[in-house]
């Protein structure tokens, strides 16, 4: 029995034995990518267990994307280092940029300052000039007398000693004075051209002064004079409607039906007449209200 007993035990140990044998051959050792699984493995369930829902990005302990490595830094620096030189340029151009930018400012102020110098300039040689040009024009042209006049014109002339006579107190010191002086001159020794080019430049350097009612005016007698009836009446009636309240504005309706009678148009002379008494009434000068009055007869006007 106890020689049983004893081959039993030993056949219990050899099958332990090989047992335990075969289980040690069976397991092999870990390679170091399985352990990290493994680790893996253990900390995810130990994640569930913290975090219940759900792993926070920055709170998990480790990362799924592979570590950095030496030459994604280096090139993440050589970006950041572009980076700042692009910054850089930028802020350089900012500062040229301005920098021209107030260089042309400045260029600018100068040539209008200096736009204005030359216009005060030409203006101060014409307003010398037209003071000038009266004394050598004054002299009436050589050859023979001038002709008397028509009605028509003569009446006109009736109403240039007023002109004359204001004009010689106020030029004195009026620079303007001087130019519209200058045009009313030329004018009156019959040189029709040259005193409407006077009198249209007195108007463009002058065009706030009193004497632009009486240069427009003297513009469509002058065409008038020279038997441009239809660009007198243009002229003429452009003086009333810009300038009503001018002080040759009803002068310029009594010429305008002037000129509406030299074209053949009776009728609108008279409806000049009538807008020259309508608007001005009593306050038209003795000498225009006779001058109407006797153009209204001519012209049969009702």
């Amino acid at each position: 029995m106890k020689i049983t007993r004893l081959l039993a035990v030993l056949v219990v140990s050899a099958g332990m034995s090989w047992l335990s044998t075969s289980a040690s051959a069976q397991r092999q050792p870990e390679s170091p990518e399985q352990r990290i699984q493994r680790l893996e493995r253990q900390m995810n369930q130990v994640q569930r267990q913290v975090f219940p829902k759900g792993r926070p990005a920055d709170t998990a302990g480790f990362s799924d994307e592979p570590a950095a490595t030496q030459s994604s830094v280096v090139t993440l620096d050589q970006r950041l280092d572009a980076i700042e030189r692009q910054m850089a340029d930028i802020l350089r151009q900012s500062e040229e940029n301005g920098n021209r930018m107030r260089t042309l400012e400045a260029d600018l102020a100068k040539a209008r300052s200096d736009q204005e110098q030359r216009i005060a300039t030409l203006e101060q040689r014409l307003t010398d000039t037209a003071a000038t040009v009266p004394a050598a024009t004054i002299t009436p042209p050589a050859g023979p007398p001038l002709k008397a006049k028509p009605v028509a014109t003569a009446t006109a002339t009736a109403t240039a000693v007023p002109d004359a006579a204001e004009t010689s107190t106020a030029s004195a010191t009026d620079p303007g004075e001087d130019a519209y002086s200058n045009g009313f001159h030329l004018w009156e020794s019959g040189q029709y051209d040259q005193s409407i080019g006077a009198l249209k430049s007195f108007t463009a350097a002058y065009p706030k002064h009193r004497r632009v009612s009486y240069a427009n005016n003297l513009v469509g007698r002058a065409l008038l004079d020279q038997g441009k009836a239809r660009e007198a009446a243009a002229v003429l009636l452009a003086n009333y409607r810009s300038n009503p309240r001018g002080e040759r504005a009803p002068d310029s309706l009594y010429y305008l039906g002037q000129a509406e009678v030299k074209l053949g148009q009776p009728a609108q002379a008279c409806r000049a007449y009538a807008e020259l008494d309508a608007v001005y009434g009593a306050k038209v000068r003795a000498d225009l209200r006779k001058q109407v009055d006797q153009a209204k007869a001519a012209a049969q006007c009702n």
